[in-house]
């Protein structure tokens, strides 16, 4: 079947229409590794009651923003959606992804220009998980793109160059050891100028002591490598979205490290201790961007920093309020955020929500900063949110769905929208990094 591209839609595929029905209807179809504009040939694989999906077999008419991947797996990787397409123009259509997810789920049309803050397109990554295959013999690789099967990969064109020489090293020790049979993902983490690796390794057993082999040729074989500590793995609650922002662990109580257990990584800001299992933004090149698109011209008494993490707002957003309370549900990242935060910051361990039904109706905050994981607040967290007697809302999201659905509810309570940022954290993927200001 012929199709003609309207648009990019949020999660990595392009919309076409269907010839209209008996009624007049042209039911939408959606394919991936398409531009808009461009005429393809597809086949239908999956056809509902209100939409389809299509395979791409060829393209008729392509896009003149069409180029060539820079990375052999794309196509069959489930990691990127976007090397298709030159750069700028991943951009422009992100931009205009998070206008129409504004529109279509808030109904709220932006009164202001989008900026959009950019670096460099490939090896910005400075953190990369990997599934790992045991038997018939030692691999490392991603999903598979529309599947759950492990596609063997031994390069990843987005991650760091230390990285990368991380992932070969694993594939060299692996593919002439082996590892323990409980071995299920590794995870590296370099550092601010990509010398220093934490590794991570998640493994269905407490085979740790399996493991120690595998552990000391690697430490041997990168001295770069600080530390690498194992986690007990789970299948359930694992993304199958290799590109996606953060993928915690689920185990606080058994890790096991062998050598340190932490990075230390500097920014503008001042440095950061980040353990093994904490979050931290994955950009090498846009932290600081980030860090400014939201702190910037923030200033008073009091601060509210939700989803704390290890305390990247918080530093400074402690250098221009009097007094920082932050808050922060995962004991890997609250242990970090204590270490890192200044005598006017208060560390507080607590889910958010739970945090905001005691706070109560609050006053005295200037700013409430959050920084949500993929899944938002939610309209119960956002009406309570809403309810603060807070001037000021500054609002990071990984996700313009959920964000617009949160955004409707704090709308509602008052906010407006007075600036919006767009910083790409994840080029060649449909992820994107938003920063809202809003006030009442």
């Amino acid at each position: 079947m012929e199709f003609t591209i309207e648009k990019w839609v949020y999660g990595g595929e392009g919309l076409a229409r269907m010839e209209p029905d008996d009624q007049g209807r042209r039911k939408a179809v959606f394919l991936p590794f398409v531009l808009p504009g461009e005429i393809v040939e597809g086949t239908l694989t999956d056809d509902h009651a209100g939409f389809a999906r299509a395979r791409l077999n060829s393209i008729e008419k392509p896009s003149l923003a069409r180029v060539p991947p820079s990375c052999p797996y794309f196509f069959r990787c489930g990691g990127c959606q976007y090397q298709h397409a030159g750069y700028k123009r991943q951009l422009e259509l992100k931009r205009d992804i998070l206008l129409e997810t504004l529109q279509r789920v808030a109904k709220i049309q932006l009164a202001t220009e989008v900026q959009i803050h950019s670096a460099e397109p490939y090896q910005y990554r400075n953190r990369t998980r990997l599934k790992v295959r045991v038997e018939p013999e030692f691999a490392l690789g991603y999903h598979r793109f529309g599947t759950n099967e492990l596609l063997p990969v031994k390069q990843c064109p987005i991650s760091s160059p230390l990285i990368q020489r991380g992932i070969a090293m694993a594939w060299e020790i692996g593919h002439e050891h082996g590892a323990s049979r409980g071995l299920r993902e590794i995870q590296f983490f370099a550092n601010h100028n990509d010398s220093k690796l934490l590794v991570e390794l998640y493994t269905e057993r407490d085979s740790a002591g399996s493991l120690t082999t595998f552990i000391d040729r690697l430490q041997t074989s990168m001295p770069e490598i600080v530390g690498v500590t194992v986690f007990p793995w789970s299948s359930t609650g694992d993304s199958a979205d290799e590109s996606a922002p953060w993928t915690a662990p689920r185990d606080s109580t058994s890790s096991k490290s062998f050598g340190s257990g932490f990075l230390e990584y500097q920014t503008s800001a001042g440095t950061f201790r980040v353990s093994a299992g904490s979050f931290f933004q994955t950009n090498r090149f846009l932290i600081d961007e980030l860090v400014g698109a939201a702190t910037t011209g923030l200033s008073g008494r009091t601060a509210l920093d939700l989803y704390a993490g290890t305390g990247l707002f918080t530093l400074p957003l402690s250098k221009c309020f009097d007094r920082v309370i932050a808050v922060e549900a995962s004991p890997f990242s609250h242990s970090d955020l204590q270490r890192n935060a200044p005598p006017n910051v208060k560390a507080v361990q607590a889910t958010t929500e739970k945090y905001l039904e005691n706070v109560g109706q609050k006053s005295g905050l200037d700013v409430v900063l959050l920084d949500p994981p993929r899944s938002g607040m939610g309209e119960r967290m956002s009406r309570t949110l809403g309810q603060l007697r807070v001037p000021r809302l500054t609002y990071v999201s990984c996700d313009p769905a959920t964000l617009a659905r949160d955004l409707r509810v704090l709308e509602q309570s008052g906010f407006h929208i007075e600036s919006a940022h767009l910083v790409d954290l994840f080029p060649q993927t449909f992820h994107m990094e938003t920063v809202l200001h809003l006030a009442r």
